[in-house]
């Protein structure tokens, strides 16, 4: 089985709250992690922003990758959400198998 990490930002811990329990209740995702209080860098429109952001880790297979990335996209208040997946490569077994039996 493949698993995904997927890193999001959101403006604030309560869309971030909003999106993960929407996925999860929905099994696009296992489980999530939420960061507060990160600060973003980065260029917008011309123009350079500095934003303070929350950050979400959700954990997903493989096969809920599309429809997880199009529901985080319906959910996100940004025009152009970032939204990353990236490859587990390897863990703990219990743990994946966890994993994929939540994303059924």
């Amino acid at each position: 089985m493949k698993t995904k990490l997927i890193y999001v930002t959101a403006p604030s811990r309560e869309e971030a709250e909003r999106i993960t329990e929407t996925v999860v209740t929905e099994r696009l995702a296992a489980c999530a992690n939420i960061f507060d209080g990160v600060i973003s860098v980065y260029h917008w429109e011309g123009k350079l922003c500095r934003e303070n952001e929350t950050v979400l880790i959700l954990k997903t297979r493989e096969g809920q990758l599309d429809r997880l990335m199009d529901r985080i996209k319906e959910l996100h208040s940004y025009d152009c959400p970032c939204i990353v997946a990236l490859p587990i490569e390897q863990g703990y077994a219990p743990f994946l198998k966890w994993l994929e039996d939540e994303t059924r």
